[in-house]
This record gives structure tokens, C-alpha cells and sequence, in this order.
């Protein structure tokens, strides 16, 4: 089960909350981007980056001089899933279908240099599951540039929004269409980097993800 702390108890739309924790690793498995909660000399700083999972650990990183990086302590991650916009027959009562994660929690700066490997590893795998093994792996000297940060996911909150609009009852008799405008994000066709050597041919790993007919 998720956690229930202050920071995690819905205290709107309560009936939107989730408490299983496999809920939790759906959204952040299915998700590109997060986008990093940090307070950098007072003043609050939303980031959005790459990330990948771990088991019940988040890891996130950027360069070794990245200010929001640097000040991470007490951090909130969000990831959001945007499925659908609701129409409904007033404006009130507009809304949008969604999968949102909320974590939040102390930031550990990743030391272990088995572990570092392991995170970087995650979030390359998180934007392109393949990829880690068909590339270069990083040297010492872009290893020492970089920063990874370790996220547990014990203090966490899921909230998802499904399905038709809710409106006032009286308005059911107005003429007005109401429903849902889906939405879905997809692949496009690889583009190749236009100084690629003649003849190289799109991995599979990448062909299977894309659109390459």
C-alpha cells in the first residue's frame, strides 16, 4: 500500500486517490518526464527531467553544476499522464482525465559507483528500453560530470480522473454535446542524424517503437 503521511492524504476529490503501490510503479513506468519540486536560495524551482525506476528507488540526474541539483534536499517529483479532456455543459465543471504520482522525500546523492552506473542505466532505459546496450557507455571524466540523485518512493500519492463529465443536474437537459476528447501520444517515424554513416540501419529496438513503413 502507498503511504499516508500529511503530504500524501488527498484532501480534495478524495475519491480520485489511489492506494496500491503497483498503481504507482504503472504511472512512473509508463512516463518520459518528471518534473523535479526543489527550493533553490529560497525560492522554488520546478525542473522537468528524465528519470527511471529502480524497484522502490527513483533516480534522476543532470550536470554536476546544475544549481536545482545541488540544492536538492527535501524534493517533491511529480509525473502526469494527460488522458482526455472533459467537456461538459458548464464551464464550472470542465475537467481532465489524468494518472498523476506525487513523491516526496530527502534526495540521496548516489555515491556507490555500482549504483550510479545502475541509475544512469534506468533512466536511459526509461526514454529508449534498448538503448543502454547499443551505445558507448559513459567514461570516467562524463561520470565525474554528472550527478545522480536517489529518490525512495516510500512517501508517494497517486491520483487518476476517468471517465464523463460530471455536471449539475439541471443542466443534463441543456443542449449543449458533452463528453470526452481523448488523447494519445505516439510515435513518429525515426529521423536519422544527418551526418549518420551511409548505411547504418535503424535498430530494432528503435524500429519496433517508431513508425519506419
Amino acid at each position: 500500500m502507498l503511504s499516508s503521511t500529511p503530504r500524501t492524504t488527498l484532501t480534495r476529490s478524495k475519491e480520485r486517490a489511489r492506494a496500491d503501490r503497483s498503481e504507482l510503479h504503472a504511472i512512473l513506468d509508463a512516463g518520459l518526464i518528471c518534473h523535479l519540486g526543489v527550493v533553490v536560495d529560497g525560492s522554488p524551482r520546478v525542473v522537468p527531467t528524465g528519470y527511471g525506476r529502480i524497484g522502490d528507488t527513483l533516480y534522476l540526474h543532470g550536470s554536476t553544476g546544475a544549481t536545482s541539483l545541488r540544492a536538492a534536499g527535501d524534493i517533491c517529483v511529480t509525473v502526469t499522464h494527460l488522458d482526455g479532456i472533459v467537456l461538459a455543459r458548464s464551464a464550472f465543471h470542465h475537467s481532465v482525465n489524468y494518472r498523476s504520482a506525487m513523491i516526496y522525500g530527502p534526495a540521496r546523492a548516489v555515491e556507490d559507483a555500482d549504483e550510479r552506473l545502475a541509475g544512469l542505466r534506468a533512466i536511459t532505459e526509461q526514454l529508449a528500453p534498448g538503448q543502454w546496450d547499443a551505445v558507448r557507455g559513459p567514461t570516467a571524466k562524463e561520470m565525474a560530470a554528472t550527478t545522480v540523485l536517489a529518490l525512495s518512493l516510500a512517501e508517494a500519492s497517486v491520483k487518476v480522473r476517468q471517465g464523463p463529465p460530471v455536471d449539475d443536474e439541471e443542466d443534463y437537459a441543456l443542449p449543449t454535446w458533452a463528453g470526452v476528447l481523448p488523447l494519445q501520444v505516439s510515435w513518429g517515424t525515426p529521423e536519422p542524424d544527418p551526418v549518420l554513416a551511409p548505411g547504418t540501419a535503424v535498430p530494432a529496438h528503435i524500429a519496433e517503437r517508431g513508425h519506419t513503413g
